[in-house]
C-alpha cells in the first residue's frame, strides 16, 4: 500500500498552490455553479438529505466525489460553526494528491484548484473532523464541467471506534501536538479506516466518536454506541440513519478503550448484545472485532480474552461471520497517546493482510 508521508503532504500542497482557503471572488468567466443536487455528485456516508440543495453531515470521513473538466474549481461549503467558533477539516483530493484544509467561516467559498491542465480531474472531499466538531453542508461546486462519474466502487466498509477510528491526534504535520484547538490534528482520511478500504478499492463509512465506549464512555459522555449506532449525528443522538442505504462487506469494531477494564461478564453480555443488533442491521457481513490499537499491555491482553469470549458465544448461537483480530503492538505515537499518521499506515496494513485472506481480497 502506498505510504503516503506527512511531508509529502505539505510539499505537494506547497509545489501545486492548489488549494487556497479564502472567501474567492471569481474571475473566471468559464465556470458555472453545479448545485449539490446535481446527479452527477457521488456522496459516501450517513447524511442527510433533507434539503437536497444543502446536504448536511457530522460524521468523519464522509465523502463526495466528482469529475470536473478544466483548470480551475471552486468548493462552496457551510460550516455549523458549533459554539460559535468551531471549524471543520477537509481532505480535498484532486486526482489522488490530498491536501488537508480548514474552513475559515460559516459560509465558505474556496478556490480548491486553479491553473491545472485544461483537462478531466478528479476530486474527493472528506470531512476530517468529527460530529462534536459540528457539521458541514456541501453546497457544489463552480468549475467549467462536470461530468459523469464511474459507477461507485462494489466493495464496501464500515469501521465502528472511538477517537482511534476518527483519526483523533494523527495529523501534526501544521499544529504540533498541544498547541492550538483539539481538532487541529484530525484527519479521518489518512485514518486506518479509509486507507484499508482505498488499499482494496472499497468505499468506506467511519461510525466512530470520539470517547466513546461499548458501555462506559470517557470524559463525561452522556452516550455510548449502542443506543446511538444507528443515528446520523451519532454524537447528537438525533436523525435516524436507514441502514438500507449501505450494507458494508467487512465490518470492524473496535471499542473498549474508552470502557477499560470492565466486569467480565457484564462486558461480554453488552458484546454480545451490540453483535446481535448489529446482524440485525447487516444480515451478511463479515464483522471483526478488533482490540484496541492503543491499548497498553493490560488492556489489550483483557480485550484478547473478552473478544475470544464474545467470538464462541456468537458461534455458538449460530453466526459463523463473527472474527477476532489482536493488533501485534501498540500504537500511540500521536496525541494523547492516539496513533498518529505513519502509525494509522501501519494498522491499516496488519488490518489489509488479515481482511485479504479471509475475503479472499485482491489488493
Amino acid at each position: 500500500m502506498k505510504f503516503i508521508t506527512t511531508i509529502f503532504l505539505i510539499s505537494m500542497a506547497l509545489l501545486l498552490s492548489v488549494v487556497h482557503v479564502s472567501k474567492a471572488n471569481t474571475l473566471n468567466d468559464n465556470v458555472t455553479f453545479f448545485e449539490a443536487d446535481n446527479p452527477y455528485f457521488q456522496y459516501v456516508g450517513r447524511i442527510d438529505f433533507s434539503d437536497p440543495k444543502k446536504p448536511r453531515f457530522w460524521s468523519p470521513g464522509v465523502y463526495i466525489t466528482a469529475k470536473f473538466k478544466g483548470t480551475y474549481c471552486e468548493l462552496l461549503i457551510n460550516d455549523q460553526e458549533l459554539w460559535g467558533k468551531n471549524h471543520n477539516y477537509l481532505e480535498i483530493v484532486i486526482d489522488d494528491k490530498p491536501v488537508r484544509i480548514q474552513t475559515t467561516e460559516k459560509n465558505n467559498q474556496i478556490i480548491i484548484a486553479q491553473g491545472l491542465s485544461n483537462t478531466v480531474h478528479t476530486l474527493l472531499i472528506c470531512k476530517n473532523t468529527e460530529a462534536n466538531i459540528g457539521y458541514l453542508e456541501f453546497i457544489g461546486l463552480k468549475c467549467e464541467s462536470l461530468l459523469p462519474l464511474s459507477a461507485k466502487p462494489l466493495r464496501r466498509m464500515e469501521f465502528i471506534g472511538n477517537s482511534i477510528t476518527c483519526g483523533t491526534g494523527s495529523d501534526q504535520s501544521v499544529v504540533p501536538c498541544g498547541k492550538g484547538v483539539w481538532q487541529d490534528q484530525h484527519n479521518a482520511y489518512l485514518s486506518y479506516g479509509p486507507a484499508v478500504a482505498r488499499s482494496f478499492n472499497a468505499q468506506w463509512q467511519l461510525s466512530a466518536v470520539s470517547g466513546i465506549g461499548l458501555m462506559h464512555s470517557c470524559c463525561g459522555m452522556n452516550i455510548v454506541m449502542p443506543p446511538v449506532f444507528n443515528k446520523i449525528d451519532m454524537r447528537g443522538d438525533s436523525l435516524q440513519w436507514d441502514f438500507k442505504k449501505y450494507q458494508p462487506d467487512v465490518l470492524t469494531v473496535c471499542l473498549g478503550q474508552n470502557d477499560g477494564i470492565q466486569d467480565s461478564v457484564i462486558f461480554c453480555n453488552n458484546y454480545v448484545h451490540f453483535i446481535e443488533q448489529l446482524r440485525g442491521y447487516y444480515p451478511a457481513t463479515q464483522i471483526i472485532l478488533l482490540t484496541s490499537p492503543m491499548g497498553d499491555e493490560q488492556l489489550t491482553a483483557v480485550l484478547k480474552n473478552y473478544l475470544s469470549v464474545i467470538k464462541k458465544t456468537v458461534k455458538n448461537k449460530g453466526d459463523k461471520k463473527v472474527h477476532t483480530y489482536f493488533f501485534r503492538k501498540r500504537y500511540h505515537n500521536g496525541c494523547d497517546s492516539h496513533p498518529d499518521l505513519a502509525e494509522h499506515q501501519q494498522i491499516a496494513i496488519e488490518l489489509e493482510d488479515f481482511i485479504k485472506k479471509k475475503m479472499k481480497w485482491k489488493l
